[in-house]
């Protein structure tokens, strides 16, 4: 299983763009908070990429700052550099994304959550908690 859950802020602005054949992608770098570190100011930077309407909504509402929290998992690619030399490329590819705090300058006091995810969100029908024939 290749799974990876985070939750940081936006190093920079994200960068958009699509492929040659018009697929849409967001890349953007969290850093994420040690849990345990002895200065509480350690952080680990991730480089984060999405792809379709995850990327478009990404591009559209992200901003350096911005908290996500973000659910994929990690890719690592070798390849040789222009100059000849071997590379590693560690990336997060993300299937979701949830915005955890407002744009900045937003004058909203509370943020807003907003999730983007690949898979179609089932709706869940409103129970009736009041009817005796629950099972719990």
């Amino acid at each position: 299983m290749n799974k990876i859950i985070l939750i940081g802020n936006l190093t920079r602005d994200p960068e958009s763009g699509t492929t040659p054949s018009g697929v849409s992608y967001c890349r953007f770098s969290i850093a994420v908070n040690r849990r345990f570190s002895k200065d509480n100011n350690e952080a680990d930077y991730f480089n984060i990429i999405t792809w379709r309407g995850i990327a478009d909504s990404c591009a559209k509402s992200l901003s350096k700052g911005r908290k996500v929290g973000i659910v994929g998992s990690l890719q690592i690619r070798n390849y040789e550099g222009n100059d000849g030399a071997k590379r590693t490329s560690v990336e997060v590819t993300a299937d979701e994304v949830e915005f955890l705090s407002s744009p900045s300058g937003s004058r909203e006091d509370a943020p807003q959550p907003s999730r983007s995810s690949r898979s179609d969100v089932t709706k869940l029908e409103e129970v009736d908690a009041s009817d005796d024939n629950l099972p719990f």
